[in-house]
């Protein structure tokens, strides 16, 4: 999904999440804060390409081209094979993983449970994408 797209997902999720499960923080804050880690959760795709290719060139091409970075996004990993997307996803659960179980553990089990709602949708809504249905 492009960017937009999660951020307007996240922004819905994180009304129902911080309505339902009430984690610290005024819901506006909450509501900001799920799209914002909606969108931004996807930087793990440039650390996976540096690996894949050995150099930042997918992170150059969507920083110094406007138009691909925030309107053609499929362009900018368009090189990589569907082996790209399950690592993409990898990522994403190992980077949501840490981030729940370190909120758990610092003791903010509601807000760990909102991140982890957030961040599943968002993972969600790859897998629909990825498999054409949205």
């Amino acid at each position: 999904m492009k960017s937009l797209e999660h951020a307007v997902v996240g922004a819905v999720v994180g009304v129902v999440a911080g309505v339902s499960l009430r984690p610290p923080g005024s819901l506006s804050v909450l509501v900001v804060g799920a799209a914002f880690l909606s969108v931004f959760i996807d930087l793990d795709h440039f650390v996976l390409a540096r690996a894949e290719r050995g150099d930042w060139a997918n992170l150059r091409l969507a920083v110094t081209n406007p138009r691909v970075g925030l309107l053609e996004q499929e362009k900018v990993f368009e090189e990589f094979g569907s082996e790209f997307n399950l690592k993409r996803l990898f990522t994403h659960h190992l980077v949501g993983g840490v981030a729940v179980a370190g909120l758990a553990l610092v003791g903010s089990v509601p807000l760990a449970a909102f991140v982890g709602v957030v961040l599943y949708v968002h993972v969600v809504c790859d897998f629909l994408r990825d498999l054409g249905i949205a």
